[in-house]
């Protein structure tokens, strides 16, 4: 999987050496309630959670990135393309540590991300899925071009769908 650079970024891929800076983040109440897919904030569910995104890796080619400052080199969170099974289509996703908030990396990743989807994937259509009440995340799927498409049923729970076509060339 490619590493990409943004101005402040890098985007690699997450690793098993990710995990102690991984499970910290996914401790965090503010960070976990916040995403569209459930998950625990025990340290064996931030190592499911982070073996689901390299397995991920591993099935479909690409996956959710490391966020590293490339300043400091420091672990910043996660965010990339995405499409387990059972997805309502290809997905950009983003999660930062709370003390990354505010800085403008989720924008800056899910930036690159889309641009990866219509480059390296060649993708006509990308989404994210975002929780009511997460409006952190919406004003990201609006700086990066989605716009809300609809609201959906996800995981047993009510999801806003935003997304965005491939531009016209």
């Amino acid at each position: 999987m490619t590493v990409v650079e943004t101005e402040r970024l890098i985007l690699r891929p997450l690793t098993g050496d990710d995990f102690d800076d991984y499970a910290a983040m996914m401790a965090d109440p503010q960070v976990a309630g916040g995403l569209a897919e459930p998950v625990g904030r025990s340290p064996a569910d931030a190592w499911r959670s982070l073996a689901l995104f390299i397995g991920h890796r591993e099935i479909r080619g690409y996956s959710h990135w490391a966020v590293v400052e490339r300043a400091t080199g420091r672990f910043a969170g996660r965010a990339g393309p995405w499409r387990p099974h059972g997805f309502p289509g290809l997905g950009v996703g983003w999660c930062l540590a709370r003390e990354h908030w505010g800085k403008g990396y989720a924008t800056e990743a899910a930036r690159a991300a889309v641009a990866y989807c219509f480059t390296e994937l060649d993708a006509e259509e990308i989404i994210s899925v975002i929780r009511p009440g997460n409006e952190r995340s919406v004003s990201v799927a609006e700086r990066i071009g989605h716009r809300l498409l609809r609201e959906i049923d996800y995981k047993g729970g009510p999801a806003l769908l935003y997304g965005q076509q491939r531009p016209c060339p």
